[in-house]
């Protein structure tokens, strides 16, 4: 069976300055039949500046289901739309993912036009390692959600980045510091605007700076992870109140043998296995 379906393209648009909009990015938007947009009257500023005059139709939050199945049946019938957010990428921490699984699953094309993404740029100008990172948006309102997030954030070995808006930015600073406790982070601002800042500092201080300063501007955390130093000297306090008896024998239960379980327990405690052995000689009960 031929597919004769139209292509729903992923448009990025700008994240602040109107010169990283791409040359791809202008024709696709153009030679498209449809632009769903997240916010109409913000992206026609957009459009006007690129003398871009494609029809355009709103597609948001609150309508992505009604509209979603709407646009899918325009594609089906050979139309390309073009999906943008407010600005950056489409379909990171919006409803355009909504619409890409409903494309899939109805076998119509799906392609990207790349640009601007705020959590890349942020990441790679934070100074912060980039190797390995995850990214967690906006954190969740619910105040279940967000402990649970949060809690997920203290055991996150990789960096982690943010997104935040003004109006909150005080109240994310110190429930990170609650939770988390001190760690480095970067603190964009304004990426790709006038006023772009970087900001190095650490969750304590960000709380006491922002504590005496009005946040103005969206932000992009990017925030260190945990340090397998820090996990390696936690699992050792851990077993320090723990004998070397007991550590054996935990090992036991989980079906060790004796010799396996000692040189675990060794490993745990950063000591020899003939430590071990000496200690369980010392402590009472001995060897079995």
């Amino acid at each position: 069976m031929i597919n004769n379906s139209g292509t729903l393209y992923l448009c990025a648009t700008p994240i602040g300055n109107l010169e990283d909009m791409t040359f791809r990015a202008v024709r696709v938007l153009k030679e498209a039949d449809l632009i769903a947009a997240e916010d109409t009257r913000n992206s026609i500023r957009l459009l006007n500046h690129f003398d871009i005059h494609t029809p355009m139709t709103s597609y948001h939050e609150y309508n992505r289901i009604e509209k979603g199945h709407h646009l899918v049946s325009l594609l089906l019938e050979g139309k390309n739309i073009a999906l943008i957010t407010d600005a950056g990428t489409p379909g990171i921490s919006d409803p355009g993912e909504d619409l890409v699984r409903m494309c899939r699953d109805a076998g119509i094309p799906v392609t990207s036009v790349p640009g601007a993404c705020a959590c890349v740029n942020a990441l790679i100008i934070s100074g912060r390692p980039t190797r390995r990172f995850c990214f967690e948006a906006f954190l969740p309102a619910d105040k279940k959600d967000r402990r649970r997030v949060l809690q997920e954030i203290q055991e996150e070995t990789r960096t982690t980045v943010i997104y935040e808006a003004p109006h909150r930015l005080r109240k994310t600073l110190k429930e990170l510091l609650e939770v988390l406790g001190d760690r480095r982070l970067s603190i964009c601002r304004e990426l790709t605007k006038k006023f772009e800042t970087v900001m190095e500092t650490t969750l304590e201080d960000a709380v006491r700076f922002y504590g005496e300063q009005e946040p103005r501007g969206e932000y992009v955390l990017v925030l260190e992870g945990r340090s397998h130093a820090s996990i390696d000297e936690e699992e050792r306090s851990r077993f320090e109140n723990m004998s070397v008896q007991e550590h054996v024998e935990m090992y036991e239960e989980q079906g060790l043998n004796r010799k396996d379980a000692m040189k675990q327990a060794a490993k745990d405690r950063g000591v020899s296995k003939r430590d071990i052995y000496r200690s369980l000689l010392e402590e009472d009960g001995g060897m079995k």
